[in-house]
């Protein structure tokens, strides 16, 4: 009897994965055929031309994850949103087994190298705390996607640093304090609600290089925030040339009325390129921005569509 019932689970996983089209299962109670998901990722065949879906079931999963560059197509799918949770606590300062500081790109939860990754209804967090620059999410791969995902932390949440990568987030969820989205990747984020937490500064950090057409363009997305009146910054370059517009966006109050801040350096102001375009809400103060942002006519807004920034790509396709 004991080896009936056993038999019977695992066909019920089986059938369960071929009923959803999942290739893995992960569940830490052991229902899956794996525990951890490095192990399921360990699993992806290198270099496989076919989208392998990994499901995640709900559980907290402290792991220090890397997708590497030969493990392409690999779609994560989460049980539940926010109770299915990839996370580590890694951060800036904290020391290597050599005694030296992991770095800013050393704390990441999570490293994305493959090409075409994406992931849906996760909870991507870095739990270190209030503890300077510590990464969430790390981003290399092009043509990364994430649908109803949530980036937790504080300084440095979401690093989208792939040089030429693009990158697609649609209704997610991003908190952070200061620089919490930077990285010099060409990113699209659609119905994002961006949350500024108290005790930061600047909502983005972009550092498109002087090559790249396009950075950072947030899509009827909301600013919310428990920071106070005035102590936001809606981005700052990182590089000389970041690149950072703002579509049809509700700002909350905690928005500058200058809205941008050159890092320091006077010669920014002309080689960045930060604008917006119908911004709503208490932190919508066009006539105050500093006399170096743009305010996109309609014409020019028109310019910006996800086949145009993104080069192509239409992440909205399967």
């Amino acid at each position: 009897m004991k080896y009936l019932i056993i038999l019977f689970c695992l066909c019920t996983v089986l059938l369960t994965q071929r009923a959803f089209g999942y290739d893995f299962v992960v569940a830490q109670d052991g229902s899956g055929q794996f525990r951890t998901v490095q192990a399921a990722i360990d699993a992806v065949p290198d270099f496989r031309k076919k989208v392998t879906t990994i499901f995640i079931k709900k559980g907290t999963y402290k792991e220090k994850l890397v997708l590497a560059g030969t493990k392409n197509l690999v779609h994560f799918i989460g049980e539940d949103a926010r109770a299915t949770i990839l996370t580590y606590d890694d951060y800036n300062q904290k020391k290597n087994r050599f005694g030296e500081d992991k770095g800013t790109s050393g704390s990441a939860s999570i490293y994305v190298f493959g090409t075409d990754f994406s992931a849906e209804n996760l909870t991507f967090q870095n739990s270190s705390g209030p503890v300077g620059q510590a990464v969430a999410v790390w981003v290399a791969g092009d043509k990364a996607r994430f649908k109803n995902c949530r980036f937790l932390g504080f300084q440095d949440t979401l690093y989208t640093y792939g040089y030429g990568s693009r990158q697609y987030y649609q209704d997610c969820y991003i908190e952070g304090t200061t620089d919490f989205i930077f990285g010099s990747s060409t990113a699209w984020f659609e119905r994002c609600e961006i949350f500024c937490k108290k005790g930061g500064s600047f909502v983005t950090a972009a550092s498109t290089p002087d090559t790249t057409r396009y950075g950072y363009v947030l899509n009827h997305c909301r600013l919310t925030g428990n920071a106070p009146a005035n102590s936001y910054a809606l981005g700052r370059p990182w590089r000389s040339y970041a690149k950072t517009v703002y579509l049809h966006c509700e700002l909350g109050n905690f928005i500058k009325p200058e809205g941008w801040d050159p890092w320091g350096k006077e010669e920014n102001k002309r080689t960045a390129y930060y604008a917006e375009y119908q911004s709503t809400g208490p932190g919508a103060a066009p006539k105050q921005r500093v006399p170096w942002a743009h305010l996109l006519t309609e014409q020019e807004a028109r310019q910006y569509t996800l086949a145009t920034v993104l080069r192509g790509w239409d992440p909205t396709q399967d």
